[in-house]
């Protein structure tokens, strides 16, 4: 499950990657730790059609009787919990520069994945929704975000056994998820074939931009 992320590209690269219209993030540094219940970049489409750049906080609400802790991964998406959020105006693309899985193992060891060295930017699979409460000591209405999860694929299976990010790299995955019906979105929920990941970092808790 991966709880722990990256961007290590600049905000005027995702504005032009995502073709973004509208940025609501201010002066946005690079984030090359990315941790749940943190505010992080999302890109949605807004009710007048425009696609924007605008921060939210990493972390649904859980469904009932589940705790309190903030949900960050999704991977039941035939539940009714998360079925009203699977709609295409609560669909959203987090984008990223790498994940980061640790292994099972004592002492667990962080392993970062990405689409090369280079760390190109790509997006995963998101819904994002309005609540009202508190998180992190703010008390009102928050924009959440949470991510689509999927089985492992080869790469991440001998460090993460059980699943890893839905992750979308083209721009005809952005704009499916973004705006498809439902059964044609839901369809990006597979792994990424194994020659488009690797393994680009270990042992640390944020990932760099490589020297």
């Amino acid at each position: 499950m991966c709880n722990l992320y990256s961007i290590t590209r600049s905000q005027d690269a995702m504005r032009q990657l995502f073709r973004i219209r509208r940025d609501l993030t201010g002066n946005l540094p690079l984030l090359p730790a990315i941790f749940p219940d943190t505010m992080a970049p999302v890109v949605r489409v807004a009710l007048d059609g425009v696609r924007e750049l605008i921060m939210m906080r990493w972390g649904f609400p859980p469904p009932p009787n589940l705790g309190k802790a903030p949900v960050t991964n999704v991977r039941n998406t035939a539940s009714p919990y998360w079925r009203g959020w699977l709609k295409a105006e609560w669909r959203c693309l987090v984008p990223a520069t790498s994940f980061c899985e640790w292994t099972d193992s004592r002492p667990k060891i962080t392993h970062w994945f990405a689409l090369d060295e280079s760390r190109p930017l790509f997006a995963l699979a998101g819904i994002w929704r309005l609540w009202t409460g508190e998180r992190k000591g703010e008390m009102g209405e928050h924009r959440l975000f949470s991510f689509l999860t999927t089985e492992a694929n080869d790469v991440v299976q001998p460090i993460h056994t059980k699943a890893m990010p839905v992750l979308l790299t083209t721009q005809e995955e952005w704009d499916i998820w973004l705006k498809a019906p439902l059964n044609e979105a839901l369809a990006l929920q597979r792994p990424l074939p194994n020659d488009a990941l690797r393994i680009v970092a270990t042992g640390a808790k944020s990932d760099q931009m490589p020297s």
